[in-house]
């Protein structure tokens, strides 16, 4: 579909909780320089799954439960960040082994 999202939204990773591989989607109303992080409990990021210029629109980016060394990361809960250059939004997911 051509609609353009009309504001920025960060959905609940599918399938939650997931094993290995889970789906992130955001909806972005404007071209904007992205980064969609996770990072564990302790707030160490394990992963970064964006970093540049995305335009707008809906997108969905897959995570396959790996960290940026391609280690599989322990089972527990872990948030995912998306920042544009207005806005950051964080949510939960778990990962289940």
């Amino acid at each position: 579909g051509g609609r353009i999202p009309s504001v920025l939204a960060l959905h609940q990773n599918n399938p939650n909780p997931f094993n290995p591989v889970t789906d992130i989607t955001f909806d972005l109303p404007n071209d904007s320089n992205v980064k969609l992080e996770v990072f564990n409990m302790l707030g160490q990021k394990v992963a970064s799954l964006v970093d540049g210029d995305v335009p707008a629109g809906t997108h969905t980016v897959r995570w396959n439960g790996k960290d940026s060394n391609g280690n599989e990361v322990a089972t527990g809960v872990y948030f995912y960040k998306l920042t544009t250059e207005k806005e950051t939004l964080t949510r939960k997911m778990i990962l289940l082994k």
